[in-house]
Parts: structure tokens; C-alpha cells; sequence
């Protein structure tokens, strides 16, 4: 019987209020970072971490090594990458033990939610879980789709039909359905959600977490269901979720192959993906990227360790590109920004607002991002985002 300590919530700023989309630089994995890193500001040691999403940017290989660098832990932790929808999200809250963080994360709408587990906080427990086979809509292994079509089936012989078949109390929320459909089907007055797919579920314990809502929590995909009960306890709530605004229109180069070094790939992945800087023994100095020194003797010096970097800082100068890259929206800016407190200055990508409206002097954060596609693979790296867009 799990225990949730912390929830926390992430939205891009990119869409509309009831659609929200993501920008050009974020994916399955950026945003669940920002969810992750949202739910992990409450505290506590996390010893698993389990990521849902039909999204996965990389089906062969994984996507661990990013997720734990983004979420800055241990990379010896392990992860659990599943492929589902809001049910599968459910299932792996209703099964977790103490200090396991667990995220969903979709693309369409975009968004991400994740909960840390705990010996104490919101109690939960498993409801029901109903699997019934009903394909009305299915993707194969080269991303095709093919829908049946037929909504009322769907909702019959699948939400309806699961739902009686679980024998449950009248729903205090439900996760995979449109907010109409959800207030025909609860009691009261269940929370609206920015999502249906992996993340809508936990999306929806937040909500019942916020007003203080005891009950049966449902999700659904297609004919399959799985429920909790929330018995009682709190849970704090962390929520990053800026307004939404329009995608900013630009010219973008398709159908350009980027070709990727793997080799240089992975020297610069740990401390890119990790925002981290090297120092030398005795030194204060810290170098960004690192890199190897001749010391006093002309000897090749390589025994810098890495520490963390701060992930705020202030614009130094900025620019903006007009000229169209391959892999890039045009126009985008660049900024040169000062770390806090650590004498590093970094070139970045300003991400999260308008191209061209950033300043000398703005303050904001640096955010793990996919700052581009190499030969097919995701190339990861941090950003800037000004305070003022946050």
C-alpha cells in the first residue's frame, strides 16, 4: 500500500489552454525530466525511478542514461521503461515501493506528471485492474496507425463495459477521457486534465491531492482500466505549468540528415547531459566544457573531476540567428549567460519564448533539452529559459 510524498506537474508553454504542444527542442524525455525534477523539489532519496510513455524517443538502446542525468541521479539507479497509456501508469503507483519515482509523459497534448513514493504522505491503494482486448486504434513498430473509427464501440464495449466489469464505487476522477465524458461518469466535480495518455492519471491525483478529494481514481485505454483508491494524507504538489501562447512561426529545414560522431558523443555526454564542469585537484578554477591541461612540467594533465554546475544564471550578451540551420527553426536566439556564483560563462540556446526577446541582464534557468537530431539519434544538451517566460 504505497504512500505518495510529492507530485509534481509540467506543461510546455507552447499550444492553447485545452491543447498544449511541444516546442522544438523538447520531447517524451525533456518533459519528464521537468516533471521528475518538479516532484523531486519536495525532497527525499529516490532509489528507482519508472517512466511510462507511448513517446519513448528511443525503442532500441534506452533512454535511462539521459532521464538520470537531466533528474541529476545516480546512474546506477535503476530504471523501468514502459510503453503505455494512463492504466500503465496506474499500475506502476498501486505496485511501487517506498522512494520510487514514477513518471508519465506524452506528446500529444503534451505534457508530463510524476509522484515520489514514501513511507508516509497520500495513501493510495489498488482498486481494480480490468484487461480486455479491444484494438480500436494500434501503432506497429514503424509508427503506423490505423483507428477503426468507431467511438461508440469504443465507449460501450470499452469504457462502459470495463467499468462494470471492475465493480467499483462512482469515480472521484478518470484519467484517458475527455473532460466531458469524465463529468457524466464522477462524482462531483472531478479535476480537468491537460492530458490522456501516461501522464493524464497522475495529473489526475494531483488534482484530487489539491482539493482534498478521497475515492476511486480511474484510468482508462481503450477497453482496459486500472483504479486506485486515494484513502487519505497529503501529498505537497509542485506545478510547472506557465500560460500558453502560440508557437512562434519560423522557417524550418527538413529532410536534412545531421550526421552524429557517436565517439565524441559519448566523452561530452556526461557532463552535457549532467551540466557539470572539470576541475583539477587544488584548483578553484573550473573548466566548461572540461578539458585536459599541459602542466608546469609540459605534461598532458587528464585528472579533473567533475562537479555540478549552477542551473541559473544571468544573460552576459545574446544574439539572434536569422540564417536557416538544418535541424533548427529560424529565427532562434543565443545567448552567452553567467552561472551563479562559479565564474562560467556558457553558450546556449534560449528556449521557452520568442526568439529575439531576451536581454543582457535577464535572469533565468538553464533546462535539459534536445537541442538536436543526429543520423536519428536524440542529441540532448540545456538551454536557456528567461525567468519572465516561467
Amino acid at each position: 500500500m504505497p504512500y505518495v510524498a510529492s507530485i509534481g506537474t509540467y506543461l510546455p508553454c507552447w499550444g492553447t489552454p485545452q491543447h498544449r504542444v511541444p516546442g522544438d527542442d523538447e520531447d517524451a524525455i525533456t518533459l519528464a525530466v521537468e516533471a521528475g525534477r518538479a516532484a523531486l523539489a519536495g525532497g527525499g532519496a529516490v532509489e528507482r525511478v519508472v517512466l511510462v510513455s507511448r513517446d519513448l524517443p528511443l525503442l532500441e538502446s534506452s533512454n535511462a542514461a539521459v532521464l538520470l542525468a537531466g533528474l541529476g541521479l545516480d546512474p546506477e539507479l535503476e530504471v523501468d521503461e514502459r510503453l503505455g497509456g494512463a492504466p500503465a501508469t496506474l499500475d506502476a503507483l498501486s505496485s511501487a515501493r517506498p522512494r520510487t519515482l514514477i513518471i508519465g509523459s506524452d506528446v500529444e497534448p503534451a505534457g508530463a506528471a510524476a509522484v515520489v513514493t514514501s513511507d508516509r504522505g497520500l495513501q493510495v491503494r489498488t482498486a481494480a485492474r480490468i484487461s480486455r482486448s479491444l484494438p480500436v486504434r494500434t501503432r506497429n513498430s514503424t509508427g503506423d496507425v490505423h483507428d477503426y473509427g468507431d467511438p461508440r464501440l469504443l465507449h460501450q464495449r470499452g469504457l462502459i463495459a470495463s467499468l462494470e466489469a471492475a465493480w467499483l464505487d462512482t469515480p472521484a476522477a478518470v484519467a484517458g477521457v475527455d473532460h466531458r465524458r469524465a463529468l457524466d461518469l464522477c462524482i462531483g466535480n472531478p479535476p480537468a486534465l491537460p492530458t490522456s495518455g501516461a501522464s493524464s492519471s497522475l495529473f489526475a491525483l494531483a488534482g484530487m491531492a489539491d482539493a482534498g478529494s478521497l475515492g476511486p481514481l480511474v484510468a482508462v485505454e481503450q477497453a482496459i482500466l486500472s483504479g486506485i483508491t486515494v484513502a487519505g494524507g497529503a501529498a505537497a504538489t509542485h506545478r510547472r505549468e506557465p500560460s500558453a501562447r502560440p508557437l512562434p512561426e519560423g522557417d524550418y529545414v527538413t529532410d536534412v540528415d545531421l550526421p552524429i560522431s557517436l565517439a565524441a558523443y559519448e566523452r561530452a555526454f556526461e557532463a552535457k547531459v549532467r551540466w557539470e564542469a572539470g576541475q583539477f585537484a587544488g584548483s578553484e578554477e573550473l573548466d566548461f566544457p572540461p578539458r585536459y591541461r599541459v602542466g608546469d612540467g609540459g605534461a598532458l594533465t587528464t585528472d579533473y573531476e567533475l562537479v555540478p554546475l549552477p542551473r541559473t544564471g544571468t544573460v552576459y550578451t545574446e544574439t539572434t540567428v536569422h540564417l536557416p540551420v538544418p535541424g533548427l527553426r529560424s529565427p532562434y536566439s543565443l545567448v552567452i549567460v553567467e552561472l551563479d556564483n562559479v565564474g562560467v560563462r556558457a553558450l546556449v540556446k534560449v528556449t521557452g519564448t520568442e526568439p529575439g526577446s531576451v536581454d543582457i541582464g535577464d535572469r533565468g534557468r538553464l533546462a535539459l533539452r534536445r537541442v538536436a537530431i543526429r543520423s536519428g539519434v536524440p542529441d540532448y544538451g540545456y538551454a536557456f529559459e528567461p525567468a519572465a517566460a516561467a
